[in-house]
């Protein structure tokens, strides 16, 4: 089996979601073209920014029907984060807020698509610690 590693975002606009990308995560495009941006995030995988009208076959959807989730240490990196995006201007869909799961937020790219930011509950941060030492006993 292959190993997933692309996500691909459908978009209005390819060179206006890649400044926003760029800016975001502080990086240019590894390629970009008229109809095509790609980045690659900080755990490796390729977020990819297609024109929806050069899509084949043709998309259907638009965004907001899944998320891209990026993971902070902490309850304070991530209330950083959400003040950082505020301040950029991001559409805040869900204000930092303590969930079974962490602390999280929720924004909006350009396209509306979701963009949740998490800091694992204490528990959670323990239990993925414990797993390698449990893994290599």
């Amino acid at each position: 089996m292959s190993d997933t590693n692309f996500v691909i975002f459908y978009v209005e606009k390819p060179a206006a979601s890649a400044a926003f990308y760029s800016a975001l995560l502080q990086r240019p495009p590894l390629e970009s073209s008229p109809t095509f941006a790609l980045f690659r995030l900080d755990s490796g995988l390729m977020l990819g920014l297609w024109s929806r009208y050069a899509v084949e076959p043709a998309a259907a959807g638009r965004g907001g029907a899944t998320e891209l989730a990026f993971t902070v240490p902490d309850a304070q990196a991530l209330d950083r984060r959400h003040l950082d995006w505020s301040l950029r201007g991001l559409p805040i869909l869900q204000a930092p807020t303590d969930m079974d799961f962490g602390r999280t937020f929720v924004a909006l790219d350009p396209d509306g698509h979701r963009l949740r930011v998490f800091a694992p509950a204490p528990q959670e941060q323990a239990a993925e610690q414990a797993a390698p030492a449990m893994a290599s006993a």
